[in-house]
């Protein structure tokens, strides 16, 4: 073992020792929540050799302190265990990687590491997160803290991501509320690490979650490190295999209150640029594309992408001189979106107008639910004018046909923990509050039909539709990114990748939407600016401009 005084630049590894009868459930377990335990070597019975990560080791003695626990039950500490030599010839010795080995890494990019700075052990908390279950096996993960400044989140990530036997990127960034973590000044293992000026909490999956293994199996008799004292290889940090996965991580806030960063690889990102880029076209004019804010439909995918149940409302019945008076812009990107967050697992709701509603319930084929929401969308909804109407885009007030769903909205705003997004193409729709004032500048008849709901992401599109379809398409780009998968699961359990075909099948595709459109012209719904009854969308044909609009989305996504 190298001595305490070399610790500095050599790989550490977390240590658990178990009965050879539960070894091969134990690395099955190490199998399934790889984030916590990476699996570094398993011994043989009686092993006290490691032999990949030091020449000269004995497990009995290596470690500076270890803890013993009798049927899952903590018995006591030990300086070493040579005194159970004989019960140990019946026992095998997992190493796990230990995120102490990625902190020179972290510091040669010139990020700050706290614990180190103040002379403490790495803090580390039980988390409400469960791991994947194997035999006896089961329990929540443990998770270390280290402060990092905002500025150096992305340095951070770079540098832990590739080093997947060392925990990798983060598997949280932000409130610890997230974790089920109510205070870091407790922790339940290692030491409370005080916070600077404008640090950021940053938390790494942590191979202690192998002594709460430990305890969940209730083994007569076990071992593990004692948490900080570690087991010391003479394997050095720059020796440390990277990842070939060519993808770099980048950070993304995605709410303030509560403090929320998402991950994404950098190529996912661009790629939901693109499609950003796409939709933020003109095609009638009417200058929205001053509207356009960078990133919108990148943070607004993310927030979805983290949303567990989520409402969608649509609806904008602008020709009121005919029944319905709806619009066939909305419904389609809303139907589209909600296809998508199902086919993720996630619960949807969606809201119209009380008159609309068994048109809605017809066209969708799903009566609205009732439930609790962490995220509220609006696609070409009317949006509440500072006066307290409702218009069109022609300044027409068709307040008497609309229900004011913007109070949602407006309630969510003051809510800690729900997010919004407004969907639209004119700054008349509900969300679109956020960009008023370019609405008042830029748009024709702007100072009276700007909507003043705002929502936390503003998604602008030349036809609200599209920008439905995008968000749907954003949706399939993270949930198969491997960095934001990762993170989303917290790096326990298995990839959910095997889902992809069926996340293929609900991406928006031409005949469907040209199905769906049919089925809302057989209803009497009409297009936006033209009022006809047609296979058009805000006046524009569904061949080949909507068609085209789709395609090159897919082509982007797939």
């Amino acid at each position: 073992m190298a001595a305490l005084a070399q610790i500095t630049g050599y790989n550490q590894a977390n240590v658990v020792i178990l009965h050879k009868s539960l070894a091969d459930d134990f690395e099955k377990f190490c199998q399934a929540n790889s984030g916590p335990l990476p699996l570094l070597y398993r011994s043989s019975p009686g092993e006290w050799k490691c032999p990949p990560l030091s020449l000269e080791s004995d497990i009995r003695t290596d470690c500076p302190l270890y803890r013993r626990y009798e049927n899952g039950t903590f018995a006591g500490s030990l300086a070493n265990l040579e005194s159970y030599s004989e019960q140990m010839k019946d026992m095998v010795t997992f190493y796990l990687g230990c995120s102490f080995s990625f902190e020179n890494a972290v510091q040669k990019l010139g990020v700050p590491v706290r614990n180190v700075e103040q002379g403490r052990n790495v803090s580390m908390y039980k988390t409400a997160i469960p791991c994947h279950g194997v035999g006896k096996f089961s329990c929540n993960l443990v998770v270390t803290m280290r402060p990092i400044p905002q500025d150096k989140l992305d340095a951070a990530a770079i540098a832990t991501h590739p080093m997947k036997q060392y925990h990798g990127a983060p598997v949280h960034i932000g409130s610890p509320d997230f974790l089920g973590i109510k205070d870091l000044q407790k922790t339940d293992y290692g030491d409370p690490v005080e916070s600077q000026p404008g640090d950021v909490p940053v938390f790494w999956a942590c191979g202690v979650t192998g002594v709460e293994a430990v305890i969940s199996c209730k083994s007569p008799l076990a071992f593990t490190h004692s948490p900080g004292c570690m087991f010391i290889t003479d394997v050095k940090n720059e020796d440390a295999p990277e990842s070939d996965s060519g993808q770099t991580p980048l950070v993304v806030q995605i709410s303030s209150d509560p403090l929320h960063y998402s991950l994404v690889s950098q190529r996912a990102a661009d790629k939901i640029r693109a499609l950003e880029k796409i939709i933020g076209v003109d095609p009638g004019d009417r200058g929205i594309t001053n509207l356009l804010v960078k990133d919108e439909l990148l943070k607004s995918s993310l927030s979805l992408s983290h949303a567990k149940s989520v409402l969608i409302t649509t609806g904008f019945p602008t020709h009121f001189q005919h029944q319905p008076p709806e619009e066939t812009d909305g419904p389609p990107g809303a139907v589209t979106m909600a296809a998508m967050l199902q086919a993720l697992g996630k619960e949807v709701a969606i809201v119209t107008d009380e008159r609309a509603i068994d048109m809605n319930r017809s066209i969708i084929e799903k009566a609205v639910e009732q439930g609790l929401f962490d995220h509220l969308v609006a696609i070409e909804r009317a949006g509440r004018a500072s006066d307290g109407n409702y218009y069109n885009a022609r300044k027409i007030n068709i307040k008497h046909l609309v229900d004011p769903i913007d109070d949602l909205f407006e309630a969510a705003q003051n809510i800690r923990g729900i997010s919004t997004t407004g969907v639209g193409d004119g700054g008349n729709e509900l969300g679109t509050g956020k960009v008023k004032e370019l609405v008042k500048k830029h748009i024709p008849n702007g100072d009276t039909i700007a909507c003043d709901v705002a929502a936390d992401f503003t998604v602008i599109a030349g036809v609200s539709n599209w920008g439905g379809y995008a968000v749907s398409c954003a949706l399939y780009l993270l949930n198969t990114c491997e960095i934001h998968e990762r993170y989303l699961r917290r790096a326990v359990g298995f990839p959910r990748l095997s889902e992809r075909e069926s996340w293929v099948s609900s991406l928006p595709s031409v005949s469907k939407e040209e199905k769906l459109l049919e089925i809302l012209v057989q209803h009497g719904v009409r297009s936006g600016k033209t009022g006809n009854l047609a296979m058009e969308v805000d006046g524009l044909p569904f061949f080949n401009t909507h068609s085209d609009m789709i395609q090159s989305l897919l082509n982007v996504t797939l």
